[in-house]
């Protein structure tokens, strides 16, 4: 921990962090790419009373919005032509009694919106072409790098969607906020590698300058 962050605004963002894991709050992730907002969503994950039960992502932005409904919700067998013989457990099932990440959860078309929205409120699933619905253990951590507040005044998301993934909202600093941690962070990366390297401090000095616009990544 101090190795890798030591400054006020990171260290904050760990307090944050060591105080939700210990709740079934549902958190809200927001930062520009490459911050780490996966590896903090398994953080949470690993320091609650879930750490024994899976942790499932999915990146909301990078599967077709027809395939999404049974991504997430899962299909019974012969749900439709093409579909697994035994079904398809989707990704709610599979974080039964564990955590789901729902990566840029703001590219989710409208539609998929709603369907999600009732999943939340009733805490159950029904899967695509089956008549029983499954009831859901599962904590939901959600995040993007979009301005979601901002999202939902263009009515590109919608509100009551936003209120109810926006329990705990967490910001992650952009590394340029945080110049400081990035001797450290080289200094991580050099042990993890085992590069056996000392930096000039003027090549330290240029690497806290620059913007860093991939961030941590």
């Amino acid at each position: 921990r101090g190795e890798k962050g030591t400054s006020s605004v990171f260290n904050a963002l760990l307090h944050r962090i060591s105080q939700v894991a210990q709740y079934q709050t549902d958190v809200y992730i927001w930062g520009e790419t490459g911050t780490g907002k996966e590896l903090i969503a398994k953080t949470i994950h690993e320091n609650s009373d879930r750490a024994n039960g899976p942790f499932v992502a999915i990146n909301c932005g990078a599967i077709p919005a027809e395939l999404l409904e049974s991504e997430l919700f899962g299909y019974a067998p012969g749900a439709f032509t093409g579909a697994k013989k035994g079904g398809y457990k989707g990704r709610f099932e599979q974080a039964q009694h564990g955590t789901l990440f729902l990566d840029e959860v703001s590219e989710l078309p409208l539609s998929m919106q709603v369907a999600l929205l009732r999943v939340l409120e009733a805490r159950e699933v029904t899967p695509i072409g089956s008549p029983h619905s499954v009831q859901l253990d599962i904590r939901v951590i959600s995040a993007s790098n979009r301005h979601i507040k901002q999202l939902v005044r263009e009515g590109q998301f919608r509100e009551d969607l936003f209120y109810r993934l926006y329990r705990f909202p967490l910001y992650v600093p952009a590394l340029r906020e945080r110049p400081e941690d990035i001797p450290f962070l080289i200094r991580h990366y050099c042990t993890a590698h085992n590069w056996q390297r000392e930096f000039p401090q003027d090549v330290i000095q240029a690497l806290m300058a620059y913007p860093w616009p991939g961030n941590v990544r």
